[in-house]
């Protein structure tokens, strides 16, 4: 069988020219778009670069390339981002940049689960660096996959091992399953930096103690409750949630599962209530009922778990201050003052109840000089170099206009921790009560930037917004 030749095709050379005067000028544009592109994407100009790339794309009809990198530049414009980049992948696949890119622009648009996936396939494709495990940890952390989370904190630290933050959420992460990769990550964290030291003394603290515990529910008690100190209540609970199913007749994993609950905002009664069946007579599960009832402002039932926390340990000042805590939001303030004075009974050498007792005086006006200064006075004598009680001293000199005293005291508490807020606030309106407003304004700044969102900070913005308009 002999095979017929294809037929030779003769562009004439007149044709030839024709087309070329046709496409080349194109063709020429487009490269110079493609080099302007670079040249504005090099000089940090994204939206101009994006511009460039798309029209070259468009002259440059078979570079299918110069789509993405018209997405990739434009970066800074979310919903062109994901426009560039969603033509680019019907004419080809993304890169794993472009892929990354392109959840990005999701992310920043609201869609959390499509960028996600994504980043995912970024990291399927052979993808890797620091900023893609970032974005992942933050993704996972979202969701609550902590297992997933992980894995991406391990992937960043990877780039990044001096990155305190990523180190510090990963001990957090591994304290329940692993606690001594745990403590050699939070041991990371504290000595990367410095604002880590205070929290890994107490979850390393934690860790020895859990260590020394046989039983598994106590175990996680423990850590539970260091997390909690540490204010990462939802760990707690997943620790305090581990606890109950370990042993389900602990009634202190059922209580702490309830405190951890109230602060992520959820229902902890039944929980609470778990505790009681189980445990009516204990101390810790009366109290932190009483704490839920008075969080929810009734009084009644707050009272009366203290008191039979009280009854159950009368000699131990912690209820008797709770008690007085709890009449003087009632308004019941005879009482009040009666039960903040036995717990300094009880307790004569231990600064807090006399500062506490100070602190009652001061805030409902309560015999302020013939009982509060003394208490405060003797707060001083027992920790002279705590911060905490010379501003306490300070504050009951302000209230009862001894100036000069006060001050005296409010610099010392500022000489032992400088940026210690609510120290700056009483200076701030003992400078204001003197006429130094320069010096006033001063020290109210310096305590709302220091307090933030807190009570204190919320009281110097006040000041400043009455008296600094």
């Amino acid at each position: 069988m002999t095979r017929t030749p294809r037929p030779v095709i003769y562009i004439p050379l007149i044709l030839l020219s024709l087309l070329t005067l046709i496409f080349a000028p194109r063709i020429v544009v487009g490269f110079r778009d493609e080099s302007r592109a670079q040249k504005s994407l090099a000089a940090g100009q994204y939206a101009r670069a994006a511009e460039s790339y798309e029209a070259a794309a468009r002259r440059l009809f078979w570079r299918n390339d110069l789509w993405e990198q018209a997405g990739l530049a434009a970066q800074n414009d979310p919903a062109e981002a994901l426009r560039l980049l969603d033509e680019a992948q019907s004419r080809q696949p993304l890169s794993p940049e472009g892929l990354m890119a392109f959840g990005d622009a999701h992310y920043a648009l609201g869609d959390q689960d499509t960028a996600l996936s994504y980043w995912q396939a970024a990291l399927s494709a052979g993808y890797s660096s620091a900023g893609l495990y970032e974005r992942l940890a933050g993704a996972y952390y979202i969701l609550g996959d902590k297992d997933a989370e992980i894995e991406a904190l391990r992937g960043w630290l990877v780039y990044h091992a001096d990155n305190a933050a990523a180190h510090y959420r990963l001990g957090l992460l591994l304290i329940v399953q692993s606690p001594d990769e745990a403590f050699a990550e939070l041991e990371t964290a504290a000595r990367v930096d410095e604002g880590y030291a205070s929290v890994f003394q107490t979850l390393r603290t934690a860790l020895n103690l859990a260590l020394l515990e046989p039983a598994p529910a106590e175990k996680l008690v423990i850590i539970g409750r260091a997390l909690g100190l540490a204010s990462e209540w939802e760990l707690a609970a997943d620790a305090f949630r581990r606890a109950a199913q370990a042993d389900p007749e602990s009634a202190s994993a059922w209580a702490w599962l309830g405190e951890a609950k109230q602060h992520l905002g959820q229902n902890p009664l039944p929980d609470l209530d778990k505790a009681l069946d189980l445990q009516p007579d204990s101390t810790l599960i009366r109290s932190l009922r009483g704490l839920y009832w008075q969080r929810q402002e009734k009084a009644e039932e707050a009272l009366l778990e203290f008191q039979t926390a009280a009854g159950l340990e009368p000699e131990n000042p912690v209820w008797h201050s709770a008690l007085g805590e709890v009449y003087a939001q009632a308004g019941d303030l005879p009482p009040a003052l009666a039960a903040y004075q036995q717990a300094v009974e009880l307790a004569p050498e231990t600064p807090l109840y006399w500062r506490l007792l100070a602190v009652f005086c001061l805030h409902y006006s309560v015999q302020v000089e013939e009982v509060g200064l003394p208490a405060a006075q003797k707060a001083v004598i027992l920790a002279p170099n705590d911060p905490v009680m010379a501003d306490t001293l300070g504050w009951v000199y302000l209230t009862l206009g001894q100036m000069e005293d006060a001050e005296k005291q409010l610099l010392h508490a500022l000489e032992i921790a400088s940026d210690f807020a609510s120290a700056h606030l009483h200076l701030g309106m003992l400078y204001l009560q003197g006429g130094q407003r320069e010096l006033a304004y001063g020290y109210l700044l310096k305590a709302r930037d220091l307090a933030g969102s807190d009570v204190i900070g919320q009281q110097a913005q006040r000041i400043l917004e009455q008296y600094f308009p």
